[in-house]
């Protein structure tokens, strides 16, 4: 496991420490007003954004699969892809979306709780939050963010990895593209979608720090010694997403452990920097994607892949958000990570897998970009989505050693199509 480590650049650019408090120091990623830039790309991306908010609905398929438009065409924008190629995109995109269906009922302020996790409730919900955008909150979508998603006993910030992390990667992308129309949807996806994960956020008697002064392990190391552990290898017959609610029913004591494992609140561990372990974990959102699967073999992870955006998702946010939810936000992301690594047996994570000096060979991120926007899968919102975090993330950090961008030539190179 050690000799993965190295390969990462541990000079955080622009960030600095953050040991002794109880927060994440991240600066802003740059932030992208569609709404108001006169350009013809950000016009269309605005135009675009807005006819997929008027005509598909955020859930489809018997309410199992959600709408990744949004996600795509801002990827695709903020990797520089022309407005042409944004049509494109969001024509092939909207082939498989639904319309709209009425919900069985109206949501209000005094009883929108009452229907959270219930999906047929997505219009409704959507509606209720754009009611309360335009009398309320005078057209100030994050003032309507603020209110129902970090407000209460039990906020909504803290179920956003329901639904496999959408809700977080939606919120995201509202915040980069400063976008009324996906905020309101992410609130949406945030309502429909919450389940019992909330409750291992809003009831600290989950929560059981290691001792203080004990150095807390870091993800590649957690998840190197779930994938020998032999508890955790014997749980299933086969990997796959359908065993998470299984885990959490009959194994809860294995996440609890695994969750609780990585500590990264100063308040129980005084020597704990949080913005370097949050560093190590996006670096562990990328080998999770790429170095699991063995060169030549293509079957990039449908599952893991959605552990990288949405640590992307959580990256872009953690600066904006107030600090009091910064540990908690990342903690649910890890526990996002242990159940879907845990549902697919947790694949070994192998360095060998990702060498900068065999890969790299002179290239830059600007073929990896070029690989996104014009190869052969450019409209594939996950293939693209990922390639965005990857550089994201590079950017964030430094990349002295080239591994993130020898992670994203790997996956653009190899990828074939995602294996479930």
């Amino acid at each position: 496991m050690d000799s993965i480590l190295p390969y990462f650049s541990f000079l955080r650019r622009g960030v600095s420490s953050s040991a002794g408090s109880g927060h994440i120091d991240l600066p802003s990623v740059e932030i992208h007003n569609v709404e108001t830039a006169p350009d013809k790309r950000p016009r269309t991306l605005k135009h675009l954004l807005r006819a997929n908010h008027v005509n598909h609905s955020i859930l489809y398929h018997s309410l199992q699969f959600d709408n990744h438009m949004p996600h795509i065409l801002s990827s695709a924008y903020l990797l520089g892809a022309s407005a042409e190629q944004l049509h494109r995109i969001y024509d092939e995109e909207a082939k498989e979306l639904e319309a709209w269906e009425p919900s069985p009922g109206e949501v209000s302020l005094e009883d929108w709780r009452d229907c959270l996790g219930r999906r047929e409730y997505q219009r409704a919900y959507v509606d209720f939050f754009e009611d309360m955008l335009a009398l309320r909150h005078q057209y100030d979508w994050k003032n309507v963010v603020e209110s129902f998603m970090f407000d209460g006993k039990e906020p909504l910030v803290h179920c956003l990895v329901a639904g496999l992390g959408h809700p977080l990667i939606h919120l995201a992308y509202a915040y980069e593209v400063d976008n009324k129309e996906v905020a309101m949807e992410a609130l949406g996806l945030a309502a429909c979608q919450y389940n019992f994960m909330h409750k291992y956020l809003d009831d600290p008697s989950y929560t059981k720090p290691v001792a203080d002064g004990k150095t807390s392990s870091t993800p590649l190391e957690l998840l190197n010694k779930m994938s020998s552990d032999p508890r955790l290898k014997s749980l299933f017959k086969e990997p796959g997403l359908d065993n998470l609610n299984q885990l959490f029913d009959k194994h809860e004591d294995l996440v609890l452990e695994y969750w609780n494992a990585w500590d990264i609140d100063p308040s129980h561990n005084s020597n704990v920097d949080p913005t370097q372990q949050f560093q190590l974990s996006q670096e562990a959102a990328v080998s999770l994607l790429v170095a699991t699967i063995a060169p030549g073999t293509h079957g990039y992870n449908f599952f893991t892949v959605h552990l990288l955006t949405t640590s992307h998702a959580a990256r872009v946010l953690l600066p904006l958000i107030p600090q009091q939810f910064h540990i908690a936000l990342v903690r649910q992301w890890w526990l996002l990570v242990i159940a879907v690594y845990a549902s697919l047996l947790c694949p070994k994570i192998d360095p060998d897998y990702v060498r900068p000096g065999e890969l790299v060979k002179g290239r830059s991120w600007n073929y990896v970009v070029d690989k996104a926007l014009n190869g052969p899968h450019a409209t594939d919102a996950h293939f693209v989505k990922a390639v965005r975090a990857m550089k994201e993330a590079a950017q964030t950090w430094g990349d002295v050693h080239e591994h993130y961008l020898a992670s994203a030539l790997r996956f653009v190179d190899d990828f074939e199509g995602w294996a479930f």
